[in-house]
């Protein structure tokens, strides 16, 4: 066994949003284009430990996202 076979990397991910709009349709659409930006973000390994501010499409603030990389077995 080698020692990548003892260890399993873990991510906790919480990601809070705070998006407002005239109808849910609209509001539904900026939330899956805000998710679809972080998770390409997050395949891209961009993110660190912590809490990163979440923005939309324009540049404002519209949540956060906390990441939390481990290693165990």
């Amino acid at each position: 066994m080698n020692d990548n076979d003892e260890f399993v990397t873990h991510l906790k991910c919480d990601v809070e949003l705070n998006i407002t709009g005239p109808v849910l349709a609209l509001v539904n659409k900026r939330v899956a284009a805000v998710l679809r930006s972080l998770a390409d973000r997050l395949e891209k390994d961009e993110f660190e430990d912590g809490f990163h501010p979440v923005n939309d499409e324009n540049g404002d603030k519209v949540g956060e996202l906390y990441v939390d990389y481990s290693e165990g077995t």
